[in-house]
C-alpha cells in the first residue's frame, strides 16, 4: 500500500472512530431512564454496520429472533440501531436460546467491511500499477 493510501486509510479509520463515539454519546443522551424504569429490566442496542433496518422485513425478523430470548423492541434510533429491553428473569433461560441473547451486532461486521474496503483498494492499486506500467512501455 502506498503512503498516500495508508494515510487515507488512517484518516478514514479516525473518522469512523469519531463517528462511533458520537453515536454512543447520542444513545446515552437519548436514554432518559429513572430508577423505576430500570428496576428488573436490562437493555441493549443492536447495531448493523449497514442501513439494514431500513427494510421493515429485516426489523420484523430481528424482533422475532430477539423475542425468543425475551427481548422487546423499545425504539428504532435509525436504520442501523435498535434498542431492546427485557425482564432480568429471562436470564435463567439463556442457556436454551437459539441466538446469543446479548448480541449487539447483526449483519456484516466492521471487520468484514474493512476486509472488503482493503481488498478493493488492493485490486485498484494493482489495476493502477498495470495501467501505469503499460503507459510507460
Amino acid at each position: 500500500m502506498s503512503g498516500a493510501a495508508a494515510a487515507g486509510a488512517a484518516a478514514g479509520a479516525a473518522a469512523a472512530a469519531k463517528r462511533a463515539a458520537e453515536l454512543r454519546q447520542e444513545e446515552e443522551n437519548m436514554t432518559g431512564y429513572n430508577a423505576d424504569d430500570i428496576n428488573g429490566w436490562e437493555f441493549k442496542i443492536i447495531r448493523a454496520n449497514t442501513r439494514k433496518f431500513k427494510d421493515s422485513r429485516a426489523v420484523k425478523q430481528l424482533c422475532d429472533e430477539e423475542a425468543r430470548a425475551g427481548w422487546e423492541m423499545l425504539e428504532k434510533f435509525d436504520d442501523s440501531r435498535i434498542r431492546f429491553k427485557r425482564k432480568t428473569e429471562h436470564r435463567s433461560r439463556d442457556q436454551y436460546a437459539e441466538i446469543d441473547p446479548y448480541r449487539s451486532e447483526v449483519g456484516v461486521t466492521q471487520g468484514g467491511i474493512l476486509t472488503i474496503v482493503l481488498g478493493s483498494l488492493a485490486v485498484l492499486a494493482g489495476l493502477l500499477y498495470l495501467v501505469l506500467s503499460n503507459v510507460s512501455n
